[in-house]
This record gives structure tokens, C-alpha cells and sequence, in this order.
């Protein structure tokens, strides 16, 4: 019997960071005990060739990727990819350490397997960060840096802040994403217009030759997220993320009027805005889908309709660690069943009417 059904009743009777946390010490723990990540690899990861492919000059064994947010100091760099991930995402990291808003600031709405952060990019800053990716990079899987501004940088200086992580960050990683989309830092998503993004990656361009992508928000206008994902790939980013948490709280009812949506809230949402997107630039960008994602099927939906690579967070909190092997395992009875051999067959195959 799988442990973790066993373990959530009483990990939800606990405040969901204090959960995180022991969530986070589990993972650091287990960097520490020689062999035992190995052991973990064993049991959660999915090696299956059909599953892999090339991104960014890595290979990725397999598509299903965690999210920002959850390793926001990267504290388990060499622990999460043991759980069956094929890569990860750590941050949103600012260029000074901050505390994020006041507590309580994350909740769960289990009934609706969603949850509810305010957290605001708490992190212990880019210094930190560095130090531990000094100490971790290259990692075992595909790693990439999620950069935000700090809550007190004013809109006028919030270029100054992405180029001082771009700078710092650059190096200790495989990609780069720009973080524009939180709902939790005021004034952040005033930044997700045409002339920022032009400036950033024109900025960007002068730093490093690491691909650089950019998160958006599923609040957006599909119209709009197209236009600003075009002038972002225009400009030089190598990608888009879509999406971000939602702040359209009319779709949990008791929802709290503050904070982003996640979980499978978000799922329709969130598949709305990236189909939008891919079917504009796919082909031209690489494309990860993340916001409502438990299942292979929801995965497969999202690696047809064309993204590369898939993330997932909040579903981990209610279905545990066995999840990314769940999710992969699924995918390759989908592809079996669909008869594609590899997975560069499934991505996109519903834009140029494959299966």
C-alpha cells in the first residue's frame, strides 16, 4: 500500500507550510543518506526512451517537470529529481532575501484538490541561492532558475532587478524564466506588457546565450497572452510558461478574495490560455503547460496541443510523491495506444492533425 495516503490525514492536520516543510526536510534529509536517493530514483522514475528528448542542449527522460514554488531556495536540488521528475524549476528567487506576506498566506481547498497562495515570493535571496547551486549544478536532470522582482522595487527599477539575477543566475543553470505573472507581488503583472519584454530580452541578449522564458498569467485576454507571447519570442525568449496561479476567484466558491488559484481549479483555465498560445508558436518556441495537471491524460492533452514539457505542483500535495511515475506511466500507455513510438510523435499533434 502506497504511503503517502496513509501520511496526508495528518500531514492536513498541519498548517500547509509547516506540511511544505516537512515535506522540504524530508527531501534535504535524503540528499544526506548515501544511496538513498538512488533508492528513490529506483522506485519513482520512469526510463522509457519513448519518453525522452532533447531541450536546451539537456536530455530530459521524461516530460513531467515540478514547478516553481515548491524548491523556492534550492534546498533538494539533487533529491527531487529521485521522485521521478524529468526536470525542475526552482525559485521565484528576488536579488534580496524577503519574507513574502504575512501568515496564514497558503490554504488548501481539498474538496476541489486546489490551493490558495499569498505567499509573495518569500526566499532567502539570490546570494543564497547561488551558493547552493555552486554546490549542486550540474544537476542529475534538467534544471531551470524561476528570477521575480522584489516586492519593494518600484515599477520603474523592476528592469534593474531581473538584470542583476539574469547576471547572477545565469550561469548555475539550464534555463532562465522570467517570472511576470504572480498575482502576489503588487504591481508585477503591470510588467507583462509588449515594451518590458522588449527591453528584457534585449538586456538578456547581452548577458548570456542561456535560454530565457517567459511565465504568464491565465487571467490574461487569449488575444492578449498571444501578442505578448509573440513579442517575448520576437524578442529573444526561447519560450513560454503558461500558466501562472488565477486570481478569478468566482471558480471555487469560498474562495478568499486575495492570493492565486491553483490546482485543479485551474485546469480548464489555464488549458484555454496555453492552447491559445501554442496555436500561434508552436514550432517557433519551446512551450511548457503547467496550472491544473493530475493525470496522464491531462498531460497528453497539454503535449498535444503543443507543449514540450508539462509541470505540475498542487496535485503532488494531495496525490504524493508516486505522482510523477503515475503521470508518465499514463503517457506511454496513451502513446502505445495511439501508436507513436517516440514522444516528439504526441507534441503537437493536435496542430498539425497527427492520430
Amino acid at each position: 500500500m502506497p504511503l503517502y495516503p496513509a501520511l496526508r490525514p495528518l500531514l492536513f492536520r498541519l498548517d500547509p507550510e509547516t506540511s511544505h516543510g516537512l515535506g522540504m526536510a524530508g527531501l534535504r534529509l535524503a540528499q544526506t543518506v548515501p544511496g538513498l536517493t538512488a533508492a528513490l530514483a529506483h522506485r519513482h522514475l520512469v526510463d522509457a526512451a519513448p519518453l525522452r528528448q532533447t531541450l536546451f542542449d539537456r536530455e530530459f527522460l521524461n516530460p513531467v517537470g515540478l514547478a516553481a514554488g515548491f524548491d523556492k531556495n534550492a534546498e533538494a536540488v539533487r533529491a527531487i529529481p529521485a521522485l521521478g521528475f524529468g526536470f525542475a524549476e526552482v525559485g521565484t528567487v528576488t536579488p534580496l532575501a524577503q519574507p513574502g506576506n504575512p501568515k496564514p498566506r497558503l490554504f488548501r481547498h481539498s474538496e476541489a484538490r486546489s490551493l490558495q497562495n499569498a505567499l509573495g515570493f518569500n526566499n532567502a535571496g539570490m546570494a543564497a541561492l547561488r551558493r547552493r547551486l555552486e554546490r549542486a549544478y550540474p544537476a542529475p536532470s534538467p534544471l531551470g532558475v524561476n528570477v521575480g522582482k522584489n516586492k519593494v522595487t518600484p515599477p520603474e527599477k523592476a528592469l534593474d532587478d531581473y538584470e542583476t539575477l539574469i547576471r547572477g543566475l545565469h550561469d548555475l543553470c539550464d534555463y532562465l524564466v522570467v517570472n511576470l505573472s504572480s498575482p502576489n507581488t503588487p504591481g508585477l503583472r503591470d510588467l507583462q506588457n509588449e515594451d518590458f519584454l522588449r527591453a528584457l530580452f534585449g538586456l538578456a541578449k547581452g548577458i548570456t546565450t542561456k535560454p530565457i522564458l517567459v511565465k504568464i498569467a491565465p487571467d490574461l485576454d487569449p488575444g492578449q497572452a498571444v501578442a505578448l507571447s509573440e513579442t517575448a519570442v520576437a524578442s529573444g525568449a526561447a519560450g513560454v510558461i503558461a500558466t501562472n496561479t488565477t486570481i478569478d476567484y468566482g471558480l471555487l466558491p469560498g474562495a478568499r478574495d486575495f492570493g492565486g488559484l491553483s490546482g485543479k481549479v485551474l485546469t480548464e483555465k489555464s488549458f484555454r490560455i496555453f492552447e491559445a498560445v501554442a496555436k500561434a508558436l508552436f514550432g517557433r518556441a519551446v512551450l511548457i503547460s503547467v496550472g491544473g495537471i493530475d493525470s496522464g491524460a491531462e498531460a497528453y492533452r497539454r503535449l498535444r496541443a503543443g507543449a514540450s514539457l508539462v509541470q505540475v505542483y498542487t496535485a503532488l500535495v494531495y496525490e504524493g510523491p508516486g505522482l510523477p511515475r503515475r503521470i508518465n506511466e499514463e503517457i506511454l500507455g496513451l502513446m502505445e495506444r495511439d501508436g507513436a513510438k517516440g514522444i516528439a510523435e504526441v507534441i503537437g499533434s493536435d496542430r498539425w492533425g497527427g492520430f
